[in-house]
């Protein structure tokens, strides 16, 4: 079964940078999609962005394209997602999910996703 880890959460100031991480196992990262994905207490799941690894394309919802970055790094097989100019409406519990290859489809909300990681937490403040 895959599994997938995230790390890089942290505690950062307003205009400040994370990068978090995704570490797959299990499977060949090659096999999947990957979105990132971002929760609040009390609110409903919001999907940021999605790679397709073995294509190489990428996906983000218009909220984060500017600040965000997705990549992957087949070698550790790791999915990193580069959060810039942070602003304390990021602050949430982020995590990673996965689900067969099939062009980011879903990403925005995640509901046909399989496999999804135990989140990490990013809190922006001053």
């Amino acid at each position: 079964q895959l599994q997938l880890v995230e790390s890089g959460g942290d505690l950062v100031q307003p205009g400040g940078s994370l990068r978090l991480s995704c570490a797959v196992s299990g499977y060949s990262l090659n096999y999947y999609d990957i979105g990132w994905f971002r929760q609040v207490p009390g609110k409903e799941r919001e999907g940021l962005s999605c790679i397709s690894s073995s294509s190489s394309s990428t996906y983000y919802v218009d909220s984060v394209k500017d600040r965000f970055t997705i990549s992957g790094d087949n070698a550790k097989n790791t999915v990193y997602l580069q959060m810039n100019k942070l602003k304390p409406e990021d602050t949430a519990v982020y995590y990673c999910a996965a689900k067969v290859r099939d062009s980011c489809s879903d990403y925005e909300t995640g509901s046909e996703y399989t496999f999804w990681g135990q989140g990490t937490q990013v809190t922006v403040s001053s």
